[in-house]
């Protein structure tokens, strides 16, 4: 094989890798595929904060959670009472 051939197969190769890489940066770049990312990455930030690694509830946590979203909800209430 001569060296031309051999270099017109590395070039053959290595577009076929960019373009593997692009297509791979354009789906990634996706409105959809970054919200599909974002909710997961949200989905197992909630699932560790509210169980433990042995998939057990943190009632505690839990029940902090509720506490605070009932508090906010009443101060709420109050404030739209006083308008």
């Amino acid at each position: 094989m001569s060296d031309t051939a051999r270099l017109e197969q590395d070039i053959q190769a290595t577009r076929a890798r960019l373009e593997g890489t692009i297509n791979e940066l354009a789906y990634r770049a996706q409105p959809q595929v970054i919200a599909q990312r974002q909710a997961q990455g949200l989905r197992l930030k909630l699932d560790a904060a509210t169980h433990t690694p042995d998939g057990e509830l943190r009632i505690e946590r839990i029940a902090a959670i509720v506490a605070a979203a009932v508090a906010a909800v009443v101060v709420i209430g109050f404030l739209r009472r006083r308008r």
